[in-house]
């Protein structure tokens, strides 16, 4: 998929052509108010993976397992590559910042939850996601990490909200894919923050390459190709980033800020952060692969699950090619 000229620009290194298959990438450089009932623990298992019980039809289409909570909590340290160290990027991040009522949607392992507790103790803290994959709900040994300011809830952040209070900063992370109606979904945002409060909105897009390296004839475009037929076909669509800022301006938010970024498929960039980058995000992205696909492709699109491990191994490898200068834009 070729990208037309890009805010942040991404030079290639230098590679022969022994080096331009990447093999191996090294990375050197409380209580809950959730009532769990067994039918919410007791997951959807299916082609080697599991997946959400609670609300099961809904299409969400990627796993919840062990597998995946790993991949998710690496990828929150790719963010936090991003951002500098930082959990975001609106005033509510700020160490200064006197925030009160925070909502994090599709919390999934609740790192960043407890993460934004742990820096404003001051704050209180709501994580929600579809499974119970959060210290506090999935494993009472591990109950010690959450901090104090910080509960974990079970629900559909499809249906509609119903919190008794409004919130100061609203968190939503990766989503794209997850959400079938985002002009409602940024609604009841704005009708659930304080006057002056913040939603900070960090999504991602279909891979791109600047200089048509990543062909239609690629595994890796195929797959995604793939993914957002699937996503469109069961009421998932992948939404547009450049349509966020004026979804965000109908439902009166003011002060709407729109930055850019990009994460390398690998270790192709010449510049020194951007490889950082890439070595991460290719240890996201190829972990992940099979889980992004397998229930997309099984379910929307009728595959058998045999095909969708092929297509993946083969995506997987073009992931790893350094000639391919694909990344992922944020």
């Amino acid at each position: 998929m070729a990208a037309p000229a890009h805010d942040v620009v991404v030079e290639p290194d230098d590679f022969n052509d022994n080096d331009s298959s990447l093999g191996d990438v090294s990375n050197d450089g409380t209580s809950s108010t959730a009532s769990l009932s067994s039918s919410i623990l007791d997951y959807r298992k299916e082609n080697g993976r599991t997946y959400h019980k609670f609300r099961d039809g809904r299409e969400y289409h990627f796993p919840n397992d062990e597998e995946e909570n790993e991949r998710l909590d690496l990828q929150h340290h790719i963010f936090d590559l991003s951002f500098d160290g930082k959990l975001g990027l609106s005033p509510p991040n700020e160490p200064e910042s006197n925030v009160g009522r925070v909502l994090d949607l599709g919390t999934g392992t609740g790192i960043w939850a407890m993460d934004f507790g742990d820096e404003h103790p001051g704050a209180e803290v709501t994580g929600v996601d579809l499974s119970p994959t959060q210290p506090q709900l999935h494993d009472i040994d591990r109950a010690y990490s959450v901090p104090p300011n910080v509960k974990f809830e079970v629900d559909d952040i499809e249906d509609t909200w119903t919190y008794s209070r409004p919130f100061d900063y609203i968190h939503s992370r990766m989503m794209n894919s997850s959400i079938s109606k985002w002009e409602e979904y940024i609604r009841q945002s704005y009708e659930n923050l304080t006057p002056g409060g913040w939603l900070e909105l960090q999504e991602f897009g279909l891979p791109l390459s600047d200089d048509d390296t990543l062909k239609e004839e690629h595994a890796l475009y195929q797959s995604m190709k793939h993914l957002g037929e699937a996503a469109a076909k069961t009421n998932r669509a992948f939404v547009d980033l450049d349509a966020l800022k004026p979804m965000l301006e109908a439902a009166g938010f003011v002060d709407v800020t729109e930055l850019r970024f990009k994460w390398p498929s690998n270790t192709w960039p010449r510049n020194a952060k951007f490889k950082e980058l890439g070595a991460w995000n290719y240890e996201n992205i190829t972990t992940g692969l099979q889980g992004f696909l397998m229930a997309a492709l099984t379910r929307g699109l009728g595959w058998k699950a045999d095909e969708v491990n092929v297509l993946a191994a083969q995506a997987r490898k073009d992931v790893g090619d350094r000639s391919i200068h694909a990344y992922w834009p944020m």
